[in-house]
């Protein structure tokens, strides 16, 4: 199958010898991956061995210093811009935060609202009706592919994110980041704070997601036996999935090592990536999930981090008069989910 709403198939994800290094040392290094698309790819080790580090530079977020890599054919670091525009992020601490103070409805709208920014100019300029629904089936689509089904909430759509509980807020950033129909999911802390059931439950909804032909690369500390393992832990070999596809790792690097640069040529500390704990996935900071709308697209994402954290900024441009709309439309749009 295609993506969330019919689209293009998930991008093959291709790495040898993949690593980043820093001024005070490697933060990953000796990533060795082949995995098909569609794959469900596990970035497994300890907190601080670089995992989300490698994340964001299998999304083109981050720029690698060692070894090559291609995914979907992009080619790393060379082709990150055109690799972002295909992917999205999803539960990044410091990158796609929710707001706990924000309602669910108010991240589906403001994340619907940027989609918008990221389209081509022809959807633009589509008749006002017919954006409208196109805004309400691909927040249909993306709840029901993330799992979330907001009237079991306990206010609906109107509920605050501080009030959900840890798999929902889980759900409800992977929906932010499926509302953009990326070919690649990028998911950190995937099993966090999770008992064996509720870890079960999410592998099974990012297989669910696979099926539909996106490849998740999910950040883990105990991987489930059917994916593509890679290890970002010292001297250790994946583990061999049923796809007969292995990873492998050689790793030095530890927590709070900087790396060189992240995004298209921004200065980075790749030690705030690495081994970052945390919750949550949106749209108001995820300019890391705006590029996902494809080619043509009305606005630009500058991704910058610190010593401290990861900080995702956007910068939205389109018509003058497209801002009111567009948001009245993601709103109806929104209230006639919440009615069907």
């Amino acid at each position: 199958m295609g993506g969330v709403v019919g689209g293009p198939p998930g991008l093959a994800v291709s790495a040898r010898d993949f690593g980043l290094k820093g001024p005070r040392g490697w933060v990953f290094r000796g990533i060795t991956v082949e995995a098909e698309p569609g794959s469900l790819i596990t970035v497994a080790g300890p907190s601080g061995s670089g995992r989300t580090c490698l994340l964001l530079a299998l999304t083109g977020r981050m720029k690698p210093t060692a070894g090559s890599a291609s995914v979907g054919g992009h080619e790393l670091p060379k082709r990150m811009a055109a690799l972002r525009r295909v992917s999205a992020l999803a539960h990044v601490t410091g990158v796609t935060d929710l707001d706990p103070a924000l309602t669910v409805g108010e991240h589906l709208r403001e994340r619907a609202l940027l989609q918008r920014r990221f389209t081509s100019l022809r959807a633009l300029l589509r008749p006002r009706r017919e954006r409208a629904a196109r805004t309400r089936r691909d927040i249909e689509a993306a709840l029901t592919a993330a799992g979330l089904d907001i009237e079991s909430l306990p206010k609906g759509a109107r509920t605050a994110v501080r009030d959900l509980e840890r798999t929902e807020a889980l759900r409800l950033s992977l929906a932010l980041a499926l509302i953009g129909r990326p070919r690649l999911l990028g998911v950190d802390d995937t099993d966090l704070k999770l008992s064996a059931a509720e870890r079960a439950e999410i592998w099974n909804q990012l297989r669910s997601l696979t099926e539909r032909g996106i490849t998740v690369v999910a950040v883990c500390s105990e991987p489930p036996e059917d994916a593509v393992v890679v290890r970002t832990d010292t001297g250790k070999t994946g583990r061999t999935g049923q796809t007969g596809q292995t990873g492998e790792a050689d790793s030095t690097g530890e927590a709070g090592e900087p790396g060189d640069t992240a995004g298209a040529g921004s200065s980075a500390g790749a030690g705030s990536c690495a081994g970052g704990d945390g919750d949550g996935g949106t749209s108001h900071k995820a300019g890391a999930n705006g590029g996902s709308g494809g080619a043509g697209a009305a606005g630009t994402a500058t991704e910058t981090a610190t010593g401290t954290g990861t900080r995702t900024d956007t910068t939205a441009t389109g018509p003058a008069d497209e801002g009111d709309h567009a948001e009245k439309e993601a709103a109806d749009a929104l209230a006639e989910t919440g009615r069907s």
